[in-house]
């Protein structure tokens, strides 16, 4: 085993993130091949904690597998969340420069056409015990294939430049003078000369 080898994240099983999670879905699976990816192809990443910053684009399940497999979260700094509704994920080792992105390229639609048929009749007013039985199935079909479909059919992966986030930083906290809860000092506002917190700056709760 070389150097390298020595160094890699060992990868969390899937069964790992589904616990965390709280169920197997397709989204889930993508967050978890993306991750994997990630891991796979950026040198010398192990357990690097804060060092390892994902940048995501989306909300979606996919984040808890992101979260739970390299160990990127808000609380830590290096989960950052831009709302473009894209499943589009940036990573970047702070230890060595290198950044990936990684673009989903193949939609559910795609993997599997009755996917989201077959879910829309689940999940209506008038399914049947059969209707969700057959969701079920193909939600784990679907699973299966994006769990074992090539990484180059799965995704658009490529080296990519970027800025290095700045690490997080912890901050003083102050009383804010309307509802007197605490409130940290890099998002407090000034109102009427008096320290607030964002709630109350923006609505009147006296």
């Amino acid at each position: 085993m070389n150097d390298i080898d020595k160094n890699k994240k060992k990868i969390t099983s899937f069964s790992e993130v589904t616990k965390f999670h709280g169920h197997a879905c397709p989204g889930i699976a993508i967050g978890y091949r993306v991750a994997e990816s990630a891991l796979e192809k950026l040198s010398s990443v192990k357990a690097l904690d804060e060092e390892f910053v994902a940048i995501v684009e989306n909300d979606s399940c996919s984040v808890d597998a992101i979260q739970v497999t390299a160990g990127c979260t808000m609380g830590k700094g290096n989960l950052i969340f831009k709302d473009h509704g894209k499943q589009v994920y940036t990573f970047i080792n702070r230890n060595t420069g290198e950044a990936l992105r990684i673009s989903l390229s193949k939609g559910f639609d795609e993997i599997d056409p009755s996917f989201f048929k077959v879910r829309e009749k689940a999940f209506s007013d008038s399914s049947t015990e059969e209707d969700i039985i057959e969701f079920e199935k193909i939600k784990e079909e679907m699973i299966k294939k994006i769990l074992e479909m090539p990484l180059d059919e799965l995704f658009t992966i490529e080296n990519t430049e970027m800025e290095i986030p700045l690490k997080a930083s912890i901050y003083k906290s102050f009383k804010c003078a309307e509802c007197g809860e605490p409130v940290s000092e890099h998002r407090a506002r000034v109102k009427n000369g008096a320290i607030v917190c964002i709630p109350c700056f923006e609505f009147n709760f006296s």
